[in-house]
């Protein structure tokens, strides 16, 4: 499996120790960023490369680590086709692939250790979406959102343009 990660400079440790155990156990891993230690890069920035690469299908899964991992959530979550939660247990690092088609995993690298990274991290790499007529049912009705949501948004954006 490819998986993309990426983090600021909150989560830039956590991400280089999740890179060697992630290539360790057989995984292929693309770095999206950052890739040198910038106290003052912003989280956004670092977010939309791997976004896309998920939503390009570039790589299947995705990592992202920040302090809390609320910042990389929501961003994330901004890109059409993205998947994101915060997870901090290993329940929902499975059951959010299994019911929900999670494609990011996001983590505070501030707030749990790295034992616990890992195990979240585990959990959700060998997860797999169960396609089953209720979880299907629920995951349409998200993609509908998100794509009623961007039109709206690019109709009102055109609406401004023209005034």
């Amino acid at each position: 499996m490819k998986i993309g990660i990426a983090a600021d400079h909150a989560g830039f440790e956590q991400k280089q120790q999740l890179i060697t155990k992630l290539t360790e156990a057989g995984y292929d891993v693309h770095d999206y960023g950052a890739l040198d230690y910038d106290p003052a890069d912003d989280y956004p920035d670092i977010i939309v490369p791997l976004a896309h690469a998920i939503v390009k299908e570039e790589v299947a899964r995705g990592i992202a680590v920040c302090g809390s991992g609320v910042g990389v959530s929501i961003a994330a979550n901004k890109i059409p086709g993205v998947r994101a939660a915060l997870v901090t247990d290993t329940y929902s690092a499975h059951q959010g692939v299994e019911h929900d088609d999670m494609n990011l995993l996001c983590i505070g690298g501030r707030v749990i250790g790295p034992m616990l990274i890992w195990e979240l991290v585990d959990a959700f790499v060998n997860a797999r979406y169960q396609a089953e007529e209720r979880f299907e049912r629920r995951l349409q009705k998200v993609i509908t959102m998100e794509k009623q949501g961007l039109e709206a948004y690019q109709t009102e954006n055109k609406q401004q343009v023209k005034k």
